[in-house]
């Protein structure tokens, strides 16, 4: 295996766990590493560090562990074992009631550059580096050995996430057509040959089942709704009206798709094709519970000023909309915005549209979607549920 050598005092950052190595602690390689080797990290007086994956760009390696191991078919088995066994403990694999979960979210499972979503008995496994991506198929044949009869199809998806590289998207085992997921008793369809992600946002599981409780009699809008999570929710907590809106024509077909399979012919339901601010802004019908669940308005630091000008914008839209005795469930899934840089923003909010706000609730991504704790950057989702007077 060949060798990063890092910088004299660079090392500190691994002696304390953090999985990344950046391109500037590095002082030389052996000859030969190309994108996506498996490499070992050693000090400068060459001592071992750790073994990792190497990639050209900011992040030179991501580390797969911190012990001098080889990255075999024992090592793939037993970390996705790791992970399968935190799912099967928060009773989140419990077919017929839910069988969709984040099995692997990447540095938080200790394998960074991996995101694997199960979808009944397909799992969708995406690649964001170029080392996870040549280990494809021996991780789909550990991820079959691991859940034994659970799981059927191995698909794999990360045209979007690896563009430079053009993988094709397609199945590394079996070839299932039924992609329906269950969650908490509700059915999607998960599109993931042209979804977003790995085809459903599973990081609000537990947002929707909180939403559910404060649906009852309400008027609910759903901005954002993308595949319609939150309205299906929404209507199996009686929701008076629910309306579902997102600029992508895709999306409200999804939406509609999903409404129909667990409320067949329900009029209580309408999409909307439509621009979110737009909406926002004109006249129409009265909403008392909104859902703000915006893409990523920021994907690096550099966005960040502009981002948090776009979250105040939009939660002043609906914080002038929404009637006394609202409330507003929104959210931030930019990894680059904390939570202290969402609350302000959100607060300006509240300032420039003259509305009393009380904090019922704050959210964050649920347990399958763990944060290694020396990797504080995997804390990525964010939300508020607010009580509006």
């Amino acid at each position: 295996m060949k060798q990063i050598y890092l910088k004299r005092g660079k090392e500190d950052s691994m002696l304390r766990f953090h999985p990344w190595i950046f391109s500037g602690a590095i002082h030389h390689a052996d000859e030969g590493i190309g994108d996506g080797d498996t490499v070992r990290v050693v000090s400068a007086e060459g001592k071992f560090l750790a073994v990792g994956h190497f990639q050209l760009g900011s992040i030179a390696v991501r580390v797969l562990t911190f012990k001098d191991v080889s990255i075999d078919e024992a090592f793939w088995f037993s970390r996705l074992a790791s992970a399968y066994q935190l799912r099967q403990a928060l009773g989140l694999h419990r077919p017929p009631e839910n069988d969709t979960f984040r099995l692997v979210h990447g540095e938080g499972d200790m394998l960074p550059g991996l995101i694997i979503d199960v979808y009944g008995k397909t799992a969708v496994m995406q690649a964001h580096s170029v080392g996870m991506h040549l280990a494809r198929k021996v991780i789909a044949e550990q991820l079959k050995a691991v859940m034994q009869e659970q799981l059927e199809s191995v698909y794999y998806k990360s045209e979007t996430t690896l563009p430079f590289m053009e993988p094709e998207n397609g199945f590394l085992l079996g070839g299932s057509k039924d992609n329906i997921g269950i969650e908490n008793g509700l059915k999607f369809r998960v599109d993931w040959l042209r979804g977003q992600k790995t085809g459903f946002f599973v990081d609000q599981r537990e947002n929707r089942s909180l939403l559910e409780q404060f649906a009852h009699g309400r008027n609910v809008l759903n901005m954002f709704c993308y595949t319609g999570g939150f309205s299906v929710y929404a209507m199996r907590g009686g929701a008076k009206l629910v309306h579902s809106v997102d600029s992508s024509a895709k999306a409200i077909e999804l939406t509609r798709d999903n409404v129909a399979l667990n409320f067949p012919d329900d009029k209580r339901h309408e999409a909307f094709c439509e621009d979110a601010f737009k909406y926002l802004e004109r006249d129409g019908e009265s909403y008392d519970l909104i859902i703000l669940d915006p893409p990523a308005f920021a994907k690096h630091r550099g966005a960040l000023h502009n981002a948090l000008k776009g979250y105040t914008r939009l939660n002043q839209k609906a914080f002038e909309r929404i009637p006394a005795g609202g409330i507003l469930f929104t959210f931030s899934c930019s990894q680059v915005v904390t939570k202290d840089n969402f609350r302000n923003a959100v607060f300006t909010a509240a300032a420039l549209a003259k509305r009393k706000v009380r904090i019922l609730h704050q959210l964050h991504q649920p347990a399958d979607h763990p944060i290694n704790i020396y990797h504080p950057e995997g804390e990525y989702l964010k939300g508020l549920v607010l009580y509006v007077e």
